[in-house]
């Protein structure tokens, strides 16, 4: 009876590593992989080396994706996306509206009197 009471103490302290260590670790990761499955195209994202971008494609074959970045296109590893700033429904109904406003036609009309 005297080997048990150690095994019992270790058995103790495994369960308590696994609910303080293993398990939220797990959550997380579960977490992350739930994020990058729901990436789509347009969606604002933000790279783990803080480069902020808009999905412009996806490759599902290579694992990559595609930052459109003010015209800038980069190709990134899906897991190198940090986080996803707003979806792209979210991102479509922020753009401003066409005024129908045009500026260059009024600065061509003053060019022409002088």
């Amino acid at each position: 009876m005297e080997f048990l009471s150690p095994l019992i103490m270790f058995a103790i302290m495994f369960g308590i590593m696994y609910f303080l260590l293993i398990r939220p670790q797990k959550k997380q990761q579960q977490k992350v992989q739930n994020m990058l499955d729901n990436l789509g195209v347009g969606d604002s994202v933000v790279t783990i080396g803080g480069l902020h971008g808009v999905i412009d494609e996806i490759n599902d074959e290579l694992k990559t994706i595609v930052l459109d970045c003010e015209g800038i296109y980069l190709t990134f590893e899906r897991r190198a996306v940090s986080r996803i700033t707003a979806k792209a429904t979210d991102s479509v109904a922020a753009e401003p509206e066409d005024l129908g406003t045009n500026e260059p036609d009024a600065v061509e009309e003053d060019n022409e009197e002088a």
